[in-house]
């Protein structure tokens, strides 16, 4: 789908307000933007009753199916009873909705500390979690959904940056040996693994996305959801050293085995992952750029310093690859 520049210039606090009302409720007036760069989210008051969350997705980025794919995979984890912020449901059972050119859904308010990376207990519950995430997500696949692969995260991106020339030339030839050997490796990497199942995840899972409760944990934002090794949802909450994240990665896998089967071969893969969330995060800034929003919030990207950190945050990932083997 064609990505439009300003795909919000026209998302006014008047345009917010009458989506709302156009499925139904009645404001109050309040809207509050939240923190999100992808898509538009603010908290809606609502007469007499709780805010409600209102998501207006980017025009471009998914296709209504994709939209309601994650929908549903939300709705039937809630089902599970595993506790995710899903979407509301209408009446007339629809949780995509349309109004003027944007497309919307509506959450449920929910409220929470973040997760505490340190917390061993909490990895271990964030383990439990996970696994019984995994046990309904392996049970069937996405239709509509990417797949996270070297080539969607990796070369995909690689080639976006390059050929669009936001790589500064007195860099690039430095920049592109970095990438195309890292990117070598990365396939290595996926190769020794062997042949690893791709199941549907949330794709996102990091402490930002994990709200913490007297409850435990739930999990919001499923905008990423993809078809990918099982591994993606459980690296990015490890942190530190190797010592401390070694340590960490014996609690998850604690709570992980109690629900659902893991394979340990996708434990060798956990630096190829970051590598490919490299990559296509700063493809992602780049594709993003012209939305007002994001120079605003990313000021740092696009300048020499940044290029200098990302080429040699990069060459590190090869040299940590040159040492494993």
């Amino acid at each position: 789908m064609d990505q439009q520049p300003t795909p919000y210039a026209e998302l006014d606090p008047n345009v917010i307000l009458d989506a709302v009302e156009s499925v139904g409720f009645r404001c109050t007036g309040n809207v509050l933007a939240l923190n999100s760069y992808e898509n538009r989210v603010y908290q809606i008051g609502i007469e007499d009753q709780a805010p409600l969350i209102a998501k207006f997705y980017r025009p471009g980025r998914w296709s209504n199916e994709a939209i309601l794919e994650e929908h549903q995979f939300a709705l039937e984890l809630m089902q599970h009873e595993i506790p995710v912020v899903a979407p509301w449901v209408s009446p007339e059972q629809a949780s995509l909705h349309q109004h003027k050119d944007f497309r919307f859904a509506l959450f449920p308010r929910w409220g929470g500390r973040a997760l505490e990376l340190d917390n061993l207990d909490q990895l271990e519950w964030m383990g439990r979690f996970i696994g019984r995430l995994h046990a309904v997500s392996a049970c069937r696949p996405f239709q509509h959904r990417p797949a996270l692969t070297v080539m969607t995260h990796g070369y995909q991106p690689y080639h976006f940056l390059i050929e669009q020339q936001w790589v500064p030339d007195y860099l690039k030839e430095n920049y592109c040996h970095t990438v195309e050997t890292l990117l070598q490796h990365v396939e290595q990497c996926f190769q020794q693994a062997g042949e690893i199942e791709h199941i549907r995840l949330h794709g996102d899972i990091h402490a930002g996305n994990v709200l913490w409760n007297a409850d435990g944990p739930h999990i919001v934002d499923l905008d990423d959801c993809v078809m990918g090794p099982a591994i993606q949802d459980m690296w990015m909450l490890l942190s530190g050293d190797e010592k401390q994240m070694n340590v960490q990665w014996e609690c998850i896998l604690e709570g992980y085995r109690q629900f659902h089967d893991f394979n340990p071969r996708e434990r060798h893969l956990v630096e190829a992952m970051r590598s490919l969330r490299m990559l296509h995060h700063c493809a992602w800034l780049a594709r993003r750029w012209a939305d007002p929003a994001f120079p605003l919030s990313f000021p740092w990207f696009n300048t020499p310093a940044y290029w200098q950190k990302q080429w040699q945050d990069l060459q590190e990932q090869v040299d940590g690859f040159k040492v494993e083997t």
